[in-house]
């Protein structure tokens, strides 16, 4: 005789409890290689830029100053210890919250001080452009492959063959020039006027949006010819219920590794859309700062952008094994 089943032990509960403990023993542990990473790119961020030339510590100064006086500022700097003392003095005052003092961009200022008032603007545009790409490159994506083969698959798959060949200089000009013309709206950034936010807010969502449309359509493609979409239909399931309950959830899963790449794109793009448009955010700084040569503030802002890819890669890492039961988050499914 089997035994009833009113009496075999339900082991739910530690089931649960064992993921709940593998994902947060796999969090910590990307959470400790995120930190490692981060360091190393700090590292060599900092010798990197000791490569640059001297004359981005001196500013206008520099003709006008003998070798002794060169020296004189290097040393008082710390510019002439060993790399390594130089390197130890730098995490202290990292871990301090001091980014070093601009030399030429606004000199004798803290670094941190010109840095955070900017932090917002970019923070604005970059959450913005996430939004536009999530909600119409996922909606082209899904249509796309509904409408397979059809017109407005067409139309989908030359978007983003457009996008990912032609240089984005080329086509974010012809969007400055011309759309500013056609719809009326102002060619460069103004906090005062809301209507200057579209345009680049639009330009910095372009390269997601293609992203999502291409991934949610290959995927939702393959999902749509597996079998059990097919015994689905077969047993009277709408087509809308057959997209929304199985194609598009299972779809989404593998959209959670394009997170951290459209953040990327995103963090990319605002270095080049912020100074086209003049916006006053971190990316336009950086490219200020860099044509200046103020070493300790590009140096800062490298460093933060920097810091911005790995956690956006950390945070991918995460939600993927969130939305994605079959990851095993034990010993050799653990990392990437």
């Amino acid at each position: 005789m089997g035994v009833p089943v009113e009496n075999v032990p339900i082991k739910q509960q530690p089931t649960r409890r064992k993921a709940k403990g593998g994902l947060l023993a796999y969090s910590l542990k990307r959470a400790g290689q995120s930190v490692i990473t981060i360091l190393i790119v700090i590292t060599v961020v900092f010798l990197l830029m000791r490569l640059l030339p001297i004359e981005g510590y001196f500013g206008d100064d520099y003709d006008r100053l003998d070798q002794f006086q060169r020296e004189a500022i290097l040393r008082s700097m710390g510019l002439l210890d060993p790399w390594y003392t130089q390197l130890k003095n730098f995490y202290v005052n990292l871990f301090q919250g001091d980014l070093g003092t601009s030399i030429i961009y606004r000199p004798r200022v803290p670094v941190a001080e010109i840095i955070i008032p900017k932090i917002p603007i970019s923070v604005k545009f970059g959450l913005t452009a996430i939004g536009i790409s999530l909600t119409l490159g996922m909606s082209m994506g899904v249509l796309a492959a509904r409408e397979k083969g059809k017109l407005f698959d067409s139309v989908v798959q030359g978007y983003i063959v457009f996008i990912n060949a032609v240089p984005a200089v080329v086509y974010l000009l012809f969007i400055q020039l011309y759309a500013t013309q056609y719809f009326k709206l102002p060619i460069l950034f103004n906090a005062r006027n809301p209507r200057s936010w579209y345009l680049p807010a639009i330009c910095l969502a372009l390269s997601g949006i293609a992203s999502y449309a291409m991934w949610i359509r290959r995927f939702m493609v393959d999902e749509l010819n597996k079998d059990y979409i097919k015994l689905a239909r077969a047993k009277g399931m709408s087509n809308t219920a057959v997209m929304i309950k199985h194609v598009l959830r299972n779809a989404f899963v593998p959209m959670a590794q394009t997170l951290p790449t459209t953040l990327l794109y995103t963090v990319a793009g605002s270095l080049y859309i912020e100074s086209l448009y003049s916006i006053p955010g971190m990316g336009g700084l950086l490219i200020d700062a860099i044509s200046r040569q103020d070493n300790p503030l590009v140096q800062a802002l490298v460093l933060m952008f920097s810091s911005i890819g790995v956690i956006g890669l950390f945070a991918g890492d995460i939600l993927m094994a969130l939305v994605d039961p079959r990851i095993k988050l034990e010993s050799r499914g653990g990392a990437r």
